[in-house]
């Protein structure tokens, strides 16, 4: 017996069709959601390990701040330190030049030099006194600058011609005021060490023969002469 279906089977399937196809869409619907939601949990969880990151490096950065600026004030306190240790130094150390400033006037001034007085300001001392001529006081400014080793730098700030004594006895001579640094005993030290070195370096170079690089020059010549040389047959 034949059977024939008279429902419209292509209307079914449509709509069976239709059917999986919402079904699809809502699961993909789903599906992106959790996506969406997973991928949003994600970051959140990402942001808020570096905003505790953040707030670990901005709280530690606060620190860092307080201990430079306790770091810094411990410095000051050290320079402080330097220097107040740095000024005992030079008092303990300046005791003694007005004795290394007498010894060297007593050796440094030449004849035909008279000093009426002098004063000590710090590191300066100013002088006056009287010459016989201006030959006698370029001769004290050579001896005080080139030959003590406590003064250093005069500086001749006025001669003028004058006269001592009276009737008979009127001399002509040049009054001049001048002055001149004492060192400190670091100074002197430093000095005396840069000296040293100098020496030391003068007497190596004495050491080296003057033929020895001519000699050599010679040689190397001689050498390279012997190579390039054509032989004869």
């Amino acid at each position: 017996m034949i059977r024939i279906n008279l429902l419209p089977h292509r209307e079914a399937r449509r709509k069976q069709n239709k059917n999986a196809f919402f079904r699809l869409l809502i699961l993909a619907a789903v599906f992106g959601a959790a996506i969406v939601l997973a991928v949003g949990l994600f970051i959140s969880t990402k942001i808020s390990e570096q905003n505790q990151r953040n707030t670990f490096i901005k709280a530690e950065n606060v620190k860092l701040d307080e201990q430079i600026k306790e770091i810094a004030s411990i410095k000051q306190e050290i320079e402080a330190l330097k220097a107040r240790q740095q000024a005992v130094e030079d008092l303990q150390s300046d005791r003694n030049q007005p004795v290394y400033l007498l010894d060297e006037l007593v050796k440094q001034v030449p004849e035909g030099i008279y000093l009426r007085g002098f004063k000590q300001e710090g590191q300066k001392v100013s002088m006056t006194g009287v010459a016989q001529s201006n030959e006698r006081v370029s001769e004290l400014l050579r001896n005080l600058g080139n030959n003590s080793p406590w003064l250093e730098r005069p500086e001749l700030i006025e001669i003028k011609a004058g006269t001592i004594g009276q009737a008979k006895d009127l001399k002509r001579v040049f009054e001049f005021t001048m002055n001149v640094g004492i060192k400190r005993q670091r100074d002197k030290d430093k000095s005396a060490a840069v000296a040293g070195n100098a020496v030391t370096a003068d007497k190596a170079a004495m050491l080296v023969p003057k033929d020895a690089g001519s000699k050599a020059a010679a040689d190397a010549g001689g050498r390279g002469a012997g190579v390039d040389a054509p032989k004869k047959p």
